[in-house]
This record gives structure tokens, C-alpha cells and sequence, in this order.
């Protein structure tokens, strides 16, 4: 499912056109994101959490000419499912 089906999807679940869902879709993303990149979590109880986490820098190499080169440290979304979330998967 892409971005675009799951407007559709959230439109005909709560009865509105697929703008208004869209919209509403588009919101909770930016929100969760500028929440997650501010170092905070996302919490939906039953659902799951995102957050970020610090990725530590190592020694790679390109694939190509097998040169070897740093990979800096980073941060990185991370999403860990609830407990609803996986009793519903696993069904």
C-alpha cells in the first residue's frame, strides 16, 4: 500500500473525500517526523513507537574498487511495534 491507497483507505473508513484524508494522512507524518528528527519519541499505545537512533561510525570500503573509507556516525528512524500491532500480524 502507498501513500496514495492509504488516503483512499482512511477517506472511505471515516465517510470524507480522499483530499481531506490525504491532508490528514500528510499532518500525522510531518508530525511524527519533526518529532522524531527533535530527538523525541512517538508513542501509540497498542500500535507501536518511533523514535531515532545513533548509528555509530565504522570502516567500509567501496564495493567497486574495494578503497577503504569512513562511514560516519548518524542518526536513524527506528520503529518497534506494540503489542496490538503484533498479536493482529500474527493472526
Amino acid at each position: 500500500m502507498n501513500k496514495v491507497e492509504l488516503s483512499s483507505a482512511v477517506a472511505d473508513r471515516i465517510g470524507t473525500d480522499r483530499k481531506t484524508a490525504e491532508k490528514a494522512v500528510n499532518a500525522v507524518f510531518d508530525i511524527i517526523t519533526e518529532t522524531i528528527a527533535n530527538g523525541e519519541k512517538v508513542r501509540i499505545v497498542g500500535f507501536g513507537y518511533f523514535d531515532s537512533k545513533e548509528r555509530k561510525g565504522f570502516q567500509g570500503h567501496k564495493p567497486n574498487t574495494m578503497e577503504a573509507c569512513e562511514i560516519k556516525s548518524r542518526r536513524a528512524p527506528v520503529f518497534k511495534s506494540g503489542k496490538d500491532l503484533k498479536a493482529a500480524v500474527a493472526k
